[in-house]
């Protein structure tokens, strides 16, 4: 599981299936991204989100046309998409704050709903004859992989947020 590099996005903005450019710091970035990934070797399959940010970075790693799924897109953020967090005039905000673990954002979706479609496209890998696997995909995805993975619980997860182009080995 890969993670994009670095969005040209303002912090604070909250642009999860938004298709933002990435930083000008992409080169220098997916060429540690490409370093990191040569000890894996060969993969049977490449999968990567839909997303620009998730798809140039396959590219750059030498996967120009990877498999891609919606369902590797980052969170659905709704509403909110876009707008800076604190400029979002929205009492939901608050009540998302204080359980962003289970409720869903505003017109968008929850933490469970892209855990479910993250789990059935693992679910969907599992059944596949690949045994080496890269996807290239966003830091909500990675999360819920590696809750998927065991190698964290839900409610420690955030604390395990892979960096920007940073790469998180699961066994499924």
């Amino acid at each position: 599981m890969i993670r994009h590099t670095s969005v040209a996005v303002a912090p604070g903005t909250c642009y999860g299936q938004s298709d933002v450019p990435l930083a000008a710091t992409f080169r220098q970035e997916a060429a540690a991204t490409l370093s990191a990934l040569i000890p894996y070797g060969s993969f049977d399959a490449v999968y990567s989100s839909p997303l620009s940010r998730a798809r140039r970075l396959a590219a750059y790693c030498g996967y120009p046309e990877p498999f891609t799924d919606d369902r590797l897109m980052e969170m659905n953020m709704g509403q909110w998409e876009m707008r800076r967090y604190d400029e979002i005039d929205d009492p939901a905000l608050k009540d998302w704050y204080e359980d962003y673990l289970h409720i869903p954002t505003r017109g968008g979706e929850s933490f469970p709903q892209l855990c479910a479609r993250v789990a059935a496209f693992l679910d969907e890998l599992r059944e596949q004859p690949y045994r080496r696997v890269a996807v290239f995909a966003h830091g909500g995805v990675l999360v819920a992989a590696g809750i998927y993975a065991g190698l964290f619980t839900e409610e420690d997860s955030f604390s395990h947020q892979v960096p920007y182009g940073g790469i998180q080995r699961i066994v499924i």
